[in-house]
């Protein structure tokens, strides 16, 4: 199967599978839903082990165009934001290790990605278009949902501040 009807293949059957959620808008102000996945070490980690801690959650693929051109401004924010104790953690949706791992050596890109290859943590959030992120406070509280690309490091900054309570650089 090429990879073009592969990726429309993919992007097909999330649309099947989430057309009846209420969309990321609904879970504004609600606990983030709860996953597991892998940390740095092998160890499994979730997304209430980082409570305490405000969360960046962007939900991605490396064959979406837009996707593909804020994945600089991710990586500012990651080398910018972690010592205001912003957690980063990308999401890849149904794509393959080896497709991920070769997208960020290529670009260059060090955070954390996580790999949804099932479309399970996606199918959680009612994501339906990407990129999507997620903005968590410290209690797991979803604070901001942006559906879209960011336009420049400005915007992301803008909505950390506000989730962070510090003044951006």
């Amino acid at each position: 199967m090429s990879r073009v009807l592969r990726v429309l293949v993919i992007v097909l059957t999330l649309g099947v599978l989430l057309a009846g959620c209420g969309g990321q808008k609904s879970l504004l102000g609600k606990p983030a839903p709860g996953f597991q996945f892998q940390g740095p070490g092998g160890q499994p980690v979730s997304l209430s082990d980082l409570q305490g801690s405000p969360v960046l959650l962007n939900f991605w693929a490396t064959t979406c165009p837009p996707c593909r051109m804020e994945m600089p401004y991710l990586q500012q924010i990651w080398e910018g934001w972690q010592g205001k104790g912003l957690v980063l953690l990308a999401i890849n949706i149904m794509e393959s290790s080896s497709d991920v791992e070769g997208f960020m050596q290529s670009q260059g890109l060090s955070f954390p990605v996580l790999l949804d290859s099932a479309g399970a943590i996606a199918g959680q959030y009612g994501i339906q278009y990407i990129p999507t992120t997620f903005f968590i406070d410290s209690e797991g509280i979803i604070q901001e949902v942006k559906v879209g690309a960011f336009q420049s490091m400005a915007e992301i900054e803008d909505s950390l501040s506000r989730l962070i309570n510090v003044p951006s650089d």
